[in-house]
């Protein structure tokens, strides 16, 4: 297991803690492996009855790595844009490598929990989107960011964003790109609950999960899976068309000079 994700389980709760603090846990080719990964060695541990996923340090995870970006821009090692090493499908899988990292939490038999702090930006919320509880605290900064680099969310928060908080507010925050507030995500519907202590609480709820009948907590969890991931399959594969479509496009990277350079953008339509 990569140090990049630290796993520890106790009384039936898995704890997955994403380890990347100096970069506030941005995402990278080793960090969407590690997350990946993390996640398919808790479908088959035995006695696993609740998820809780938080990240070290000052963030849960503050969205792509700023060289993916700079790779983008013309500038930087090709090899760190964000579909090098990601966008494999492996079979049976719906999702490619970077899908899967926020993907995997539903696959998962048992219940997830997100415990959200500092910044969930871009890539960082769609993991936490995730999850199937999200705890956040009332000061977080989070954003669909990807329109501000000249992208479209394509961790298959296309998805799971629209199933928590409506298709409007959806649309509003995906095309604005704006940054909002754990307060105000609790009031959109993406925030579960709202704590100052995000961490403990969501182990407080795993272990409080952990204590009911595991048979039927799988149950309920494969019930709302049906209900909610019917078209899954189909929207995943729009979102991969739609990425690979914009990636070094001419405005995707007029996008990704003007954020480094702090200017208006000069789009041509």
């Amino acid at each position: 297991m990569s140090e990049r994700v630290n796993i520890t389980i106790s009384g039936g709760v898995a704890d997955v803690r994403l380890n990347r603090p100096d970069k506030r846990n941005a995402l990278d080719g080793e960090m969407f492996s590690a997350i990946v990964e993390a996640g398919e060695s808790l479908k088959t541990a035995q006695g696993v009855r609740a998820v809780v996923i938080s990240g070290v340090g000052a963030s849960f995870c503050a969205g792509l790595d700023f060289a993916s970006f700079q790779a983008m821009s013309g500038g930087g090692d090709k090899s760190e844009r964000p579909t090098a090493g990601i966008t494999d499908i492996a079979p049976g899988r719906i999702t490619h490598h970077g899908q899967q990292a926020s993907w995997v939490w539903q696959e998962l038999a048992v219940p997830v929990i997100a415990a959200v702090h500092g910044h969930a930006l871009g890539g960082g919320i769609q993991i936490a989107l995730g999850a199937d509880i999200r705890i956040v605290h009332p000061d977080t900064q989070m954003s669909v960011r990807e329109t501000y680099w000249g992208l479209v969310p394509d961790m298959t928060g296309s998805l799971t964003l629209s199933q928590v908080c409506g298709l409007d507010v959806a649309k509003e925050l995906t095309f604005t790109a704006r940054v909002f507030s754990g307060r105000e995500a609790k009031e959109l519907g993406i925030a579960t609950k709202l704590s100052d202590t995000p961490y403990e609480d969501a182990l407080a709820l795993a272990n409080e999960i952990a204590s009911r009948n595991p048979d039927a907590i799988r149950a309920a969890k494969r019930l709302f899976a049906n209900l909610a991931n019917a078209q899954a399959a189909a929207q995943f594969a729009m979102e991969r068309r739609e990425i690979g479509a914009l990636i070094g496009s001419p405005n995707q990277v007029e996008a990704v000079m003007a954020g480094f350079e702090k200017r208006a953008p000069n789009f041509k339509d």
